[in-house]
């Protein structure tokens, strides 16, 4: 990990040392609850917070987010994983347990636009957003003071739809060196391949400039200026190879009226798209959210 606010993170590490969570999704039915449960106290592991929803009692999908306490959880966690293993056999169960201070190695990309990058780069320096960020790609070379300045490094890909998989060979083989576990699109301003994206299933996180599913694709605001909107808004979503329609994470909304022209919208659009996209990625880097086909379950 490079430069970072250590005195946080130290902090966070020595809290949180013993903080595990357990994440599952499984059809719904009596006693997933009760075994989930039954396993922790049989591993002297307390529960700290609990979130659970059915889409529905008959028929539906469960889903459970569990934060605990276990002592010595670093020695124990391989053996526990080992001894739930039955348990989501039994239940059929898509499940992870983790520990709370194993911190997802993170990368940035990011084109011109700086406001959502220097968000993320605010938010974990200041220790609210816990991630190994261990590097910022991008295909222009605006940003690389801002992220050198703070010790990360910082790769300059040039990426056009002409040398577009040459400049995601570069990109892939970058984030296999580092070991990345989650992709930040900081408006980054390039189309994905569907072999990117497939590579890399539910660890894409982008930032769309609009109120999905209104005004998809490039120059939402310019097209929202032109339909007269009176709400504009911001959406981070996980990335398919469906443009901008992948599950969305989380949105907000700012109203604005005939005074405002595009510049105008894309100042406030901006605002939003930086919080929108903060929150999408502290709540994943929490192991809060639960991807569900084309939805989400964020157990904010």
């Amino acid at each position: 990990m490079q430069t970072f606010n250590k005195t946080q993170l130290k902090k966070f590490k020595g809290k949180y040392e013993n903080r595990g969570r357990i994440l599952l999704k499984c059809a719904d039915r009596p006693g997933i609850v009760a075994a989930v449960s039954k396993f922790l106290f049989g591993h002297n592991a307390n529960i700290i917070e609990s979130s659970q929803y059915s889409s529905d009692p008959e028929g539906g999908t469960f889903f459970l987010r569990i934060e605990f306490e276990c002592p010595d959880l670093a020695e124990k966690l391989s053996t526990m994983n080992t001894y739930f293993k039955p348990i989501g056999s039994d239940f059929q169960m898509e499940w992870k347990i983790v520990q709370v201070t194993d911190l997802k190695k993170t990368a940035i990309f990011v084109s011109k636009e700086p406001h959502c990058l220097l968000e993320l780069l605010w938010a974990w320096q200041s220790g609210d957003i816990m991630a190994d960020l261990s590097l910022v790609l991008s295909n222009h070379e605006d940003c690389r003071e801002i992220v050198e300045s703070l010790g990360i490094p910082f790769y300059y890909i040039p990426a056009t739809k002409d040398i577009r998989q040459e400049a995601e060979a570069r990109q892939m083989h970058l984030l296999n060196e580092y070991g990345i576990e989650l992709i930040i699109l900081a408006r980054y301003m390039q189309i994905l391949t569907e072999e990117f994206v497939a590579a890399n299933p539910n660890r894409i996180i982008n930032i769309h400039h609009s109120f999905l599913p209104a005004f998809i694709g490039a120059r939402p605001y310019e097209r929202a200026y032109q339909r007269g909107v009176k709400l504009i808004g911001a959406t981070s979503h996980y990335v398919t190879n469906e443009l901008d329609e992948g599950p969305i994470i989380e949105q907000d909304i700012e109203r604005v009226s005939h005074h405002d022209h595009v510049d105008e919208l894309k100042r406030i659009g901006r605002s939003i798209e930086r919080s929108v996209l903060a929150r999408a990625v502290k709540w994943h880097l929490e192991d809060r959210i639960l991807v569900d086909g084309n939805k989400t379950v964020v157990f904010s």
